[in-house]
């Protein structure tokens, strides 16, 4: 049955003509995504950091840093938006 499924998909995948192109655009696109997102979004590596301490720390902070910042945060009022 695997062996059924596998064999139509090749065979699609084989019988394709505008879909093959469509494919390698939509594949283009998606490696120039990951290598602008890698490159100029997340910059640096955790590889760059010293010890194993070090990146657990780095990681640590990354990742409570945002949910410590919505805790002293001011959540806004109904009060001020209300009609007089």
């Amino acid at each position: 049955m695997l062996k059924n499924i596998v064999r139509f998909y090749v065979q699609g995948f084989a019988n394709m003509t505008l879909g093959k192109t469509l494919w390698k655009i939509i594949f283009i696109k998606l490696l120039v995504i990951f290598i602008v997102l890698k490159y100029f979004i997340y910059g640096d590596s955790i590889r760059d950091i010293g010890g194993a301490k070090e990146r657990s720390e780095y990681v640590l902070g990354n990742l409570t840093k945002d949910s410590n910042a919505l805790e002293t945060q001011a959540v806004p009022t109904l009060e001020s938006h209300t009609l007089k």
